[in-house]
């Protein structure tokens, strides 16, 4: 993957930085209650450890280029926080009020005895073998959950109609032409009526998502298919790829103005066997604010790493 550049560096990585703890699994986590199993999966076909299966032609010619920033000391079996300065620490912190949301101690979760995690030597697959829905960000202090999208699995459908209805029956049909596992996905609302919704699509290998993800959207100058209630998406040159994880791309955009109804922000995260789209939208003239939507990107990010 290339790097997409911008000029706010300093801010996106500082929202990054100013949710993450000094280490230790969140309180809402621990008291969680157990999860019902995951479904059976399908199992990994043999694959070279750089192959990418056949696929149709890139739709462009461009690559949205992204920044990476690794973060090391990944332990396999168990879980790790995940770190950062404090706020006061980051040098050209805007101020404490500068949009960012609250958002709970965030710590990937324990993994299977034994099992790698997605990038270490030997899983040549990149596969996450923590439990996805685990690796959903939390919504942040003051949300209203959404009730169709509450960290669980969804259907393909539900997935598709974040998108306008000329595009859902040509992403089902790449999706099921895919070795797609399951798809797991959160929303939230917050007071100032900004709606958040992050879903998580795992595959066979990292070489069925990367595929899949350039098919669709990888290639375009825009953002691939157009989501639900945009009228067009443009390349989001504000962000800047801050607070990234060595391996993974993101992908921004943001609906430019004049803007209809509501304006949509959305991302796309390629990381190992696993892509994640995030979007935003929030009706009235002020439309979304970059500061939490790229924090929500960041955070979801370093979840996937």
């Amino acid at each position: 993957m290339t790097e997409q550049t911008a000029a706010e560096a300093e801010a996106d990585t500082a929202a990054a930085e100013a949710e993450a703890p000094d280490g230790g699994a969140s309180d809402a986590a621990a008291a969680a209650p157990p999860m019902p199993p995951m479904p059976p999966l399908p199992p990994v076909p043999p694959l070279p450890p750089t192959s990418r299966p056949p696929r149709r032609v890139l739709r462009a010619v461009a690559r949205w280029t992204v920044a990476a920033l690794v973060l090391g000391g990944l332990g396999a079996g168990s879980a790790y926080a995940i770190t950062a300065k404090e706020r006061t620490d980051v040098p050209g912190l805007a101020t404490e009020s500068d949009g960012r949301w609250g958002f709970p101690r965030l710590s990937l979760p324990a993994l299977p005895p034994g099992a790698p995690r997605p990038f270490t030597e030997g899983n040549t697959a990149e596969v996450h073998h923590a439990d996805l829905r685990r690796l959903l960000l939390p919504a942040p202090a003051g949300a209203t959950a959404d009730k169709k999208l509450t960290g669980g699995w969804i259907s393909t459908e539900r997935f598709v109609s974040e998108y306008e209805k000329s595009s859902r029956a040509d992403i089902v049909a790449e999706l099921k032409e895919s070795p797609l596992r399951h798809i797991a996905a959160r929303g939230w609302t917050m007071p100032d009526g900004t709606s958040s919704r992050i879903y998580l699509l795992q595959f066979n290998s990292a070489g069925y998502a990367e595929a899949f993800h350039d098919d669709r959207y990888g290639g375009t100058a825009t953002a691939g298919d157009p989501p639900a209630g945009a009228a067009r998406m443009e390349l989001d040159e504000s962000w800047s790829g801050g607070g990234k994880v060595e391996h993974t791309a993101s992908y921004v955009a943001v609906e430019p103005k004049p803007f209809g109804a509501a304006q949509v922000r959305q991302a796309y995260l390629v990381a190992g066997d696993t892509v994640a789209l995030v979007v935003q939208s929030r009706r009235g003239a002020g439309g979304t604010s970059r500061v939490p939507f790229h924090q929500t990107v960041i955070l979801q990010n370093q979840l996937l790493g």
